[in-house]
């Protein structure tokens, strides 16, 4: 029974995660309410070892849809998971504690920005190209990759939100892209978990499967309905982290 629980969560996370990222929203707490006894970075571990496939299958067809621009991209993604491994060490160093009643009011700031800026997103018209996009692309997965494995929440989000902001992405092309860096950060953390020994098995296999599956009706979703629907989806998932996060540094 608790493989079915949490491998209904998975599809449903994939679906989610796909179209604009957040899928551990669903799965995390899933995770954390079938099995609350075990160790908190086992049910970590298998989480990524499940979203790290949806993931792949979603970068994999957002790439025959969408223009993927390497040349920017590759390098971006190494340099987050530069980043995520360096956060993944200062934690070791700094308590990140400091951030959980930050967080909320970022964004909070990122939300309303995205409401009052209605056209931000809805056209494709990249604002820098060749080695410009480049820099910026890499600048952004240090510092967002090192946010992820520093703290994480919301670190999907974060990606999209600069690739709009920044590069002049509409959130269609913005979502694809965030993708590859979000699999390159969680493939570098899964490798962790898995050398540490916290990843269990026998739930990551039907949880990748049922994640693939949720994963590949949420791109399909998403190259259907085109940017005005991620737009919408990507606000319902940041105004959902503004209240778990709100609720994880003020009341919990």
């Amino acid at each position: 029974m608790e493989i079915f629980i949490v491998s209904l969560a998975s599809l449903f996370a994939g679906l989610v995660d796909s179209i604009v990222g957040g899928g551990g929203l669903i799965l995390i707490p899933a995770l954390f309410a079938t099995f609350p006894s075990a160790p908190p970075a086992t049910l970590l571990g298998s989480n990524k070892s499940a979203s790290v496939w949806g993931t792949a299958f979603a970068t994999y067809q957002f790439s025959r849809k969408v223009d993927l621009r390497w040349a920017a991209l590759l390098p971006a993604a190494l340099a987050g998971v530069l980043g995520s491994v360096s956060g993944a060490w200062a934690v070791t160093q700094i308590d990140p504690g400091f951030l959980r009643q930050a967080l909320p009011f970022l964004l909070l700031a990122l939300l309303v920005y995205t409401l009052v800026k209605k056209e931000m997103g809805q056209t494709h018209a990249p604002l820098l190209s060749g080695r410009g996009e480049t820099y910026v692309a890499i600048l952004m997965g240090l510092v967002i990759g090192f946010y992820d494995g520093f703290f994480g929440p919301g670190a999907g989000s974060f990606f999209v939100f600069a690739y709009v902001r920044l590069l002049g992405y509409d959130f269609l092309n913005a979502s694809a892209n965030a993708k590859f860096m979000n699999l390159a950060t969680n493939f570098s953390a899964l490798v962790l978990f898995t050398l540490q020994g916290h990843v269990w098995w026998h739930l990551a296999v039907p949880m990748a499967i049922a994640n693939v599956i949720g994963s590949l009706i949420g791109t399909r979703l998403a190259l259907k309905h085109g940017a005005g629907f991620v737009r919408y989806v990507f606000m319902a998932v940041v105004a959902a982290l503004i209240l778990k996060t709100g609720y994880d540094g003020f009341l919990k």
